[in-house]
């Protein structure tokens, strides 16, 4: 369907739903900001992971079973953690399962590994991977849970330091600035992923607000298009069948406005179908358009011509509908209040880029701007219809006659 003609019904039934658009629109600066988050920790956690296993290799035996288990307990999770933020997928999952790991490995570096004759300048490889450990936890879990563990892994990890140095001078001072560094480290990498978070969530927010507004505008006005319908269909379909009645002098003449007030009723007990109708925009010769303007003329029994002028094209379906409902109504106004007098149709056609519809009477006219409110059969059935297609409707009425122009052009 071609963007010009895009209608706000057809709009609004674009815009996706409350729950779809928080599953598939709302969020969107909120997984940008994950997706984010997880590369940067994916560098980072890479780079000290790898610093941490070259010491880890350079410093385990074959025969070093409990080693070489507590490697694999860091290590395994670790790449599976990697590996997630990497392709985006399960990050919660594996960095979860790496926080645990990597704290449970090291409560229990102590027992596993002989600590005797370390220094306090000795650094086992464990304890290159302290913040990767809160990195992870804040990827993983909410953020009282993260900063559980930005306090919680720097105070186990002060606690076997001491216990590796047999709570000695010396270590309790490494230690002590170890712990410091560590907590304020730890701390700084869960404010900043709280504050990424928010801001993320704030544009997210808004969004999803501005969307909610427009698809409330939206819907009101789809529901005023199809009230401005609904009354110029009843508007058009009621008038053409009484000023056939009235006009009706013979046998196939009362016929004929009989079949059109049963149409009336069908189409009005079927205004959303009609509706529907109106909004197919399958491509129309102009020529059809002289067609349906004669057939017109003849239902409501005017002897009168239709006049063609230009090149013959195609234009949307839509606008060859609202055209020739538009061109009933000037025909059924001049009809109504100058008795057909006068009355003449041109059809000028511009090939494929537009058409203009004139219809001239020689009626007594009548004061465009006196029309009530309440009055639908030049407001809705000509002006508002036109303007539903992009479409423009002009009025000139005098003493002498009354001249309507419908045109479109396309863009």
């Amino acid at each position: 369907m071609s963007a010009d003609t895009l209608s706000i019904r057809q709009a609004w039934n674009q815009i996706p739903s409350p729950s779809a658009a928080e599953a598939e629109f709302e969020r969107f600066t909120g997984k940008r900001m994950e997706r984010i988050l997880a590369i940067v920790v994916a560098i980072g956690s890479a780079v000290l992971g790898g610093q941490a296993l070259v010491s880890a290799l350079s410093t385990i035996s074959r025969v070093d079973t409990p080693r070489i288990v507590l490697l694999l307990v860091v290590f395994a999770p670790l790449a599976a953690m990697l590996l997630a933020c990497v392709l985006g997928r399960a990050v919660r999952v594996a960095a979860g399962c790496f926080a645990i790991a990597y704290v449970a490995a090291l409560a229990a570096w102590p027992v596993v590994v002989d600590p005797a004759g370390k220094g306090a300048g000795d650094q086992p490889w464990i304890f290159f991977l302290v913040n990767v450990g809160v990195v992870a936890a804040m990827l993983a879990f909410p953020l009282w849970l993260q900063l559980t563990w930005a306090a919680g892994v720097p105070v186990v990890y002060g606690y076997v330091r001491l216990v590796e140095g047999g709570f000695s001078s010396e270590f309790w001072v490494k230690t002590a600035f170890d712990f410091s560094f560590t907590l304020i480290l730890g701390i700084v990498i869960v404010s900043l992923g709280w504050m990424f978070r928010s801001v993320a969530a704030g544009v997210d927010d808004a969004r999803g607000r501005a969307v909610s507004s427009y698809a409330a505008a939206a819907a009101a006005a789809a529901a005023e298009e199809e009230r401005v319908a609904m009354a110029a269909l009843m508007h058009d379909s009621v008038l053409a069948a009484l000023i056939a009645a009235d006009r009706s002098e013979g046998e196939r003449a009362r016929d004929l406005a009989v079949g059109m007030a049963r149409e009336a009723l069908t189409r009005l007990a079927n205004t959303e179908a009609a509706v529907a109708q109106e909004g197919s925009d399958e491509p129309v010769a102009t020529a059809q358009i002289v067609i349906e303007l004669r057939r017109a003329l003849s239902e409501q029994g005017v002897d009168a011509v239709v006049e063609e002028r230009g090149g013959i094209g195609l234009i949307p379906g839509r606008v060859a509908r609202a055209l020739v409902l538009a061109a009933r109504q000037a025909i059924g106004n001049a009809l109504a209040h100058a008795n057909g007098r006068g009355l003449h149709i041109v059809a000028e056609g511009r090939g494929d880029e537009g058409i203009t519809v004139t219809i001239t009477d020689a009626g007594p006219g009548f004061d465009l701007s006196a029309i009530a409110e309440d009055r639908l059969g030049i407001r809705a059935s000509i002006f508002a219809r036109m303007a539903g297609v992009a479409g423009a409707a002009a009025i000139d009425s005098t003493s002498q006659g009354t001249t309507v122009v419908l045109g479109w052009e396309r863009t």
